[in-house]
């Protein structure tokens, strides 16, 4: 909505977990170095804490970036589950088939003797196995001591299992508990990450405008940001509801700087809290917000309406010509002074082209619509990169346009930090593969698209894991001259462009081209990929070349990632 008027390429702030805004202050790289500690150290409890929206979860996806290749990683982001609920579904994850037993009392055992078996196995074979319990205040003691007994397994040098709990300041107050005693003396490394510093935030914010496509002078000034960490208290998530709503506010009221009775109204907006009486500029603007609102509401119902070829309820539609008779002064206002203050003319209205996402709870009926053909699949995903392929070897064809295939078995976690459409390979009940392409992420649900359908079809997660267990393959666009991994003493084409967007992403100065890859640019690689949650081993290969592309707005699809509704509602 504000995008253009501030002349950004996206917004900001929103609180979806795209990895091109991954800012890793120096606390969020310290609870990674203790995550990473404890993934190699043999076993037992690591524990990562933290108040809601501080990271943790950004911690945990860099964390899965960096696992060592000989490890298996289960993760459970829903712990509200019985004692048998969360065997069965650590067995899932690990791809273990425990059978199933009559009776609930031997289903669980029947879990953890196959969970024992397939422990052993992977030790035997030089695999490390990792447990990773998000949301894990929500745990009850009895899962706890469960968790507990499940690291019995041990070899002479080290544990067959190593949990990763990540919870809320509550948690720690859990385990201090005298029947969780044995539990806590396993818990090897724990680290509790704390907000944002005012300078950290200040960083936070700056980094993330600059991401988004903001000039040198962005229209947070520095005299604001003492107040924006006292009315966030540093926490990253209410960083960003305060500063969406602020620019919101500013585009509204046809500011190009954020004041501080802009910030404080935004404050009121988004947390309830009272900075003083609401001034008639914050009246205004609220004014104009609801105008805006309202002429989406309207157009968004008469669409809708189109869409199904239904005739609106005359009632409802009395209602809403009253709303936006009410409104539309403000909004033509405040709409045609914004865009006239960008310098550009007043938009014309233009159809949107949308997706709808069809609900559905079961994936195997869908899976009679999935191709088992993975060149129709590959032919879905080059029509979303303006590619025409045939039935030749697709990754082959692609690289003319200079494209290459990533193939990779990290799943939807990995999936989430790439941030780009991808090729999910499927399981039926028979084993049999299949083939949906991938076009959008919440936390809960993905938007799948199958050959010769013309709608998405909404998945709910729980559900795509039982047929998806990580295989998936994805385009990204390679540099000019690009022939491989790029390391200290390279040089040519593909060198300076390397070095072209490392230095604008710096924000330093201009690079110079036919330089070799040499110790300052190995030293920039490796703290781009630190703060982008990368291995920082200073090799460029196409992970960090797919991070690279979207900071420096390359060109290329992305998934649609929706932020969970309960947590914008929320504002925490």
């Amino acid at each position: 909505m504000y995008t253009q008027f501030f002349q950004l390429k996206q917004v900001p702030f929103s609180i979806a977990p795209d990895p091109r805004y991954l800012f890793m202050s120096e606390r969020h790289r310290e609870a990674l170095a203790h995550l990473l500690y404890g993934v190699g150290s043999g076993g037992g409890f690591v524990l990562l804490t933290g108040e809601i929206g501080a990271g943790k979860t950004t911690v945990c996806r860099c964390l899965l970036e960096q696992i060592p290749e000989n490890c298996h990683v289960a993760y459970i982001f829903n712990p509200k589950l019985s004692v048998g609920e969360l065997l069965q579904s650590i067995c899932e994850e690990f791809r273990i088939e425990p059978g199933a037993p009559a009776t609930a009392e031997a289903s669980a055992k029947a879990c953890v003797d196959a969970l024992n078996a397939y422990l052993l196995q992977s030790h035997a074979a030089g695999k490390n196995n990792v447990l990773i319990i998000d949301e894990a205040q929500n745990l009850t003691p009895e899962v706890l001591e469960q968790l507990r007994l499940l690291t019995n397994l041990e070899t002479s040098e080290r544990k067959l299992l190593q949990v990763i709990l990540i919870g809320q300041p509550e948690l720690r107050a859990m385990l201090a508990r005298p029947e969780l005693e044995q539990l806590a003396q396993r818990v090897i490394a724990r680290y509790h990450l704390d907000a944002l510093s005012p300078q950290e935030t200040a960083g936070y914010i700056h980094y993330r405008m600059s991401i988004a496509g903001a000039a040198a002078l962005h229209p947070f000034p520095a005299a604001l940001m003492p107040k924006i960490h006292r009315l966030t208290r540093g926490i990253p998530r209410r960083i960003n509801l305060l500063c969406d709503r602020a620019l919101l506010g500013a585009y509204a009221a046809s500011r190009s700087e954020i004041t501080p009775a802009i910030i404080e109204q935004a404050a009121r907006e988004v947390f309830d809290v009272d900075n003083g009486t609401t001034g008639a500029a914050a009246r205004h603007w609220q004014l104009a917000i609801a105008g805006i609102a309202g002429a989406m509401l309207t157009g968004a119902l008469a669409w809708a309406w189109q869409l199904h070829g239904a005739a609106p309820d005359p009632a409802v539609q009395a209602v809403l010509a009253a709303q936006a008779g009410k409104y539309k002064l403000s909004h033509d206002i405040s709409t045609n002074y914004a865009w006239q203050r960008a310098g550009m003319p007043s938009p014309a209205r233009t159809p949107v082209a949308t997706t709808q996402a069809l609900a559905s709870t079961e994936l195997a009926p869908l899976l009679v619509e999935a191709t088992q053909d993975q060149s129709a699949a590959f032919r879905l995903l080059g029509q979303l990169w303006g590619i025409a392929l045939g039935k030749d070897d697709p990754c082959a064809a692609v690289q003319s346009r200079n494209v290459h295939c990533h193939t990779s078995t990290g799943g939807l976690a990995e999936l989430r930090l790439l941030n780009r459409p991808a090729i999910l390979k499927l399981q039926d009940d028979k084993q049999r593969r299949h083939h949906a392409l991938l076009t959008g992420l919440s936390d809960t649900k993905a938007e799948l698209r199958f050959p010769g359908s013309e709608q998405d079809r909404e998945v709910d997660l729980k559900t795509l894991q039982k047929h998806f267990k990580g295989e998936f393959v994805t385009f990204w666009r390679a540099p000019p001259g690009y022939s491989g991994k790029i390391s200290p003493g390279h040089t040519g084409e593909t060198v300076d462009w390397l070095s072209a967007q490392l230095s604008r992403i710096d924000g330093g100065v201009e690079s110079v081209p036919g330089q070799a890859f040499g110790v300052t640019m190995a030293r920039d690689v490796r703290q781009f990929q630190k703060t982008h949650g990368l291995q920082p081993d200073g090799i460029v290969g196409a992970r960090t070349l797919m991070f690279l592309n979207s900071a420096a707005g390359v060109p290329e699809p992305h998934l649609q990632i929706h932020p969970p509704l309960t947590n914008t509602l929320a504002g925490e």
